[in-house]
């Protein structure tokens, strides 16, 4: 059956390639050569064709592509009070078939209270709402999770929070207010996107959080801990999903393994509607740990991959689903690509007529699969 309510049957996971117009019109802007309104402008224009795109193929939702973002998650968090930007950068290292690259983003520090200054994205979120016609339209965000992950308690400056527990509370209490303030502006799909609770599943992952101080072995339980406490109060019509992906940056990813670590206190405790997973290669494991996916929850296997402009096969993707269906029933599953086509502003390795002919991919075996 088709669904009315987020998760759809046929959905997507919010980043977008950049048009090149888009892309000129930020150097330029770097450059100083167009002002803050003149790169506005571009942005209009850009987000306005890319949501007629995804209603013209007959996805049930749309995203502004994240198109006002450098990175799709650095350009929230530094949004909230408390978190500043340091003068030293992280090294997140990726890798793909052929080469090791590296993720270079500023670090962070948390040296004051955390705090929502203002609701952040609700600019972005309003202007996407006046474009969408047919679409419900969908605002991501970094989970909760991503403000610890990248540099754990050591970014946390212990003057400011002596007992960690109290910056936790402040983090869950900064995202519940900006999932109501959200939810006030009309949202009724919000997707936390959350990239530390599939890295915790590879075992070099887990070493490098040890080696820096951190429980690796129960940061999971944390981060669902934090993540219901942001959500618990949200509005009844609002459907909120979470992403879990490997990493996604210049068709490289930083970790590897299924979500055997992680499944039985994230499926069954995570207190969201939807879970979209990543799927796409033997890299991400096989579907038993959906095993412990609860009724009434909704999991979107990501089939299709957005690393590379080879479009897969409808009848491979077809029965992919049916091996996932012995795991969980057909009527909680829904197709869409693993990641994002462009997690930060320099994209994925594929074309825009690449990137369109998945969509439109997943728009029909979704037809095909659920009516």
């Amino acid at each position: 059956m088709p669904r009315t309510e987020p998760p759809f049957r046929a959905d997507h996971v919010g980043s977008l390639l950049r048009p090149p117009a888009l892309l000129a019109a930020r150097e330029q802007f770097a450059a100083g050569t167009l002002d803050a309104d003149g790169l506005r402008a571009a942005e209009d224009s850009a987000i306005r064709d890319v949501v007629a795109m995804q209603e013209e193929i007959g996805l049930q939702s749309a995203t502004d592509g994240e198109f006002r973002r450098s990175s799709w998650h650095m350009d929230f968090i530094f949004r909230l009070g408390g978190v500043s930007r340091t003068d030293s950068n992280l090294a997140v290292k990726f890798r793909n078939a052929t080469e090791k690259i590296e993720f270079t983003p500023s670090a962070l520090a948390v040296d004051g209270k955390i705090r929502l200054e203002e609701p952040i994205f609700a600019d972005h979120f309003r202007f996407l709402a006046e474009q969408t016609t047919t679409a419900v339209p969908k605002l991501t965000i970094p989970s909760p999770s991503m403000v610890h992950y990248r540099g754990g308690e050591a970014a946390i400056d212990r003057s400011v929070y002596p007992d960690v527990d109290e910056f936790w509370s402040d983090l869950s209490a900064a995202y519940a207010a900006q999932v109501r303030a959200v939810a006030d502006l009309g949202c009724r799909y919000l997707q936390l996107d959350d990239t530390s609770l599939a890295y915790l599943n590879d075992p070099a992952q887990r070493a490098e959080l040890t080696a820096r101080g951190d429980d690796a072995d129960h940061q999971h339980l944390r981060y669902i801990k934090q993540i219901n406490a942001a959500i618990a109060d949200r509005p009844e019509g609002l459907r909120v999903t979470t992403h879990m992906c490997r990493g996604n940056f210049r068709s490289s990813w930083a970790a590897e393994g299924g979500y055997d670590f992680v499944a039985e206190a994230l499926f069954g405790d995570l207190d969201v509607d939807g879970f979209f997973c990543e799927f796409d290669d033997e890299r991400s494991g096989g579907f038993a740990p959906l095993r412990f996916v609860p009724p009434g929850k909704q999991v979107v296997l990501g089939l299709v991959t957005t690393k590379s402009g080879r479009l897969e096969d409808p009848d491979d993707l077809k029965r992919r689903i049916d091996e996932a269906a012995k795991y969980v029933p057909l009527d909680q599953l829904c197709l869409s690509p693993q990641c994002g086509f462009s997690s930060t502003v320099e994209g994925n390795v594929l074309t825009q007529q690449e990137q369109v002919a998945k969509l439109r991919l997943i728009v029909q075996v979704a037809q095909d699969v659920w009516g």
